[in-house]
């Protein structure tokens, strides 16, 4: 009798596990669970041995194998997913207007950190000037992220919005561009006036990022800063463009960032029809086109390219002079792999490159329900602290000297 029910028992298995169905959910969860794996990979991670070993001590992250979310395949996914389910931490800010020499004002929103326990002099806590990508604000969540990051390590944080997009009126027909780093000059100006005695750290994402980089290459060791961070920063703008226009790419993310420039355009139409043809601007399908019309002839460039070969920050990373940690994806739509500027990084001391294999556009998203902290979110937390934290050990990683005071 134990002997008969125990072989239906097995005839009853037998049954259920040779189904099609059956077959077919364990195929494809085993197809899943190869190549979620195959995708977990550890980071390259392109620099000097010395600021390598600094990274490795102080970051460990970057040490870490990057698991992205299994269900998040590519780069357009994981960028997709990451702009409608990322979460928002709840940031209060104090908003100032700085006014600029040309009659302009920029926005700027504070998050003072008056409760920090590891700073309580104002005087000295240390300050992350975030810089949002091309049409973001301080309200994006990479943002509010960031903020979070900083602000429970101690520091002071404060977000540059570029002219137009953080709900302030314009006063003069100008805007921004990823060249011209006058405004951020001011802004830096304005921040180290405030707190001369407190160290400043400047993170740039996507469009920020280029912003930053020429900044810091402009000024070199004039910069005010002590270090820089990026996020999927595009390195090539001509290759950028290029990506961005090829079919699903204009129509996932082209389109959206390009209604997005004209929406502002649209706000300060008064102000701006005195330079340029406003609905000859609004008439622009991809960002290429909006450059073409108004970015063009807004800073004086006599072609898009030209002002796209200018606005690249690859070739004018030898000019920095400060330490600089890059995080950017091999699947990211706007930013291509072949336009990483490795060979330049490798000849660099003060500059890293963190290349995950997968991350797409400023997402980086891991584990099943990746709404909250993700890789690029510890990554910043980590490189941060070590920069305020260790900053001898980072400068003698680097390469650089520290200046003697008389």
């Amino acid at each position: 009798m134990f002997i008969l029910s125990h072989l239906e028992l097995w005839r009853t298995y037998w049954e259920c596990v040779s189904r099609p169905y059956t077959v077919f959910i364990c195929s494809l969860g085993a197809a899943v669970y190869y190549l979620w794996g195959r995708k977990c990979q550890t980071p390259a991670l392109v620099t000097s041995k010395a600021f390598s070993a600094f990274l490795h001590k102080h970051c460990p992250v970057v040490a870490e194998r990057f698991s992205p979310t299994p269900w998040c395949w590519g780069g357009r996914l994981q960028t997709l997913v990451c702009a409608f389910l990322k979460s928002r931490p709840p940031v209060t800010y104090r908003n100032e207007l700085i006014r600029t020499d040309d009659g302009g004002q920029i926005s700027l929103d504070w998050v003072d950190n008056q409760a920090s326990a590891t700073y309580p002099e104002s005087s000295t806590r240390p300050t992350v000037l975030i810089l949002p990508g091309l049409t973001g604000n301080s309200q994006q969540s990479y943002v509010l992220h960031a903020i979070s990051q900083a602000t429970r390590r101690g520091y002071r944080c404060v977000v540059f919005n570029n002219r137009g997009v953080g709900g302030e009126e314009l006063l003069t027909p100008v805007t921004y561009c990823g060249a011209n780093t006058a405004d951020l000059e001011r802004v830096v100006h304005h921040v180290k006036g405030l707190y001369p005695h407190a160290p400043v750290l400047g993170a740039g994402v996507s469009f920020g990022g280029m912003l930053l980089l020429n900044y810091l290459a402009r000024k070199r060791s004039e910069s005010g800063m002590v270090a820089g961070f990026t996020i999927s920063v595009p390195w090539d703008a001509l290759k950028s463009s290029d990506s961005m226009e090829e079919p699903l790419n204009w129509l996932l993310f082209n389109t959206y960032l390009t209604r997005g420039l004209r929406r502002a355009v649209t706000r300060h139409r008064k102000v701006l029809e005195k330079v340029v043809d406003v609905d000859y601007v609004l008439k622009a399908r991809t960002i290429r086109e909006f450059d073409e019309r108004f970015t063009t002839l807004l800073f004086g460039y006599k072609s898009c390219v030209d002002y796209y070969r200018d606005a690249s920050p690859d070739k004018k990373l030898p000019n920095t002079a400060v330490p600089i940690l890059c995080l950017n994806a091999a699947d990211d739509p706007f930013s291509p792999q072949n336009a990483f500027p490795l060979a330049i990084v490798q000849s660099l001391p003060n500059v890293a490159l963190l290349l995950t294999a997968h991350g797409g556009h400023i997402a980086f998203l891991q584990g099943l329900f990746p709404r909250g902290e993700n890789y690029m979110e510890r990554l910043f937390g980590q490189f941060v602290q070590a920069v305020f934290e260790h900053p001898k050990d980072i400068n003698k990683a680097c390469g650089i000297k520290e200046e003697k005071t008389s």
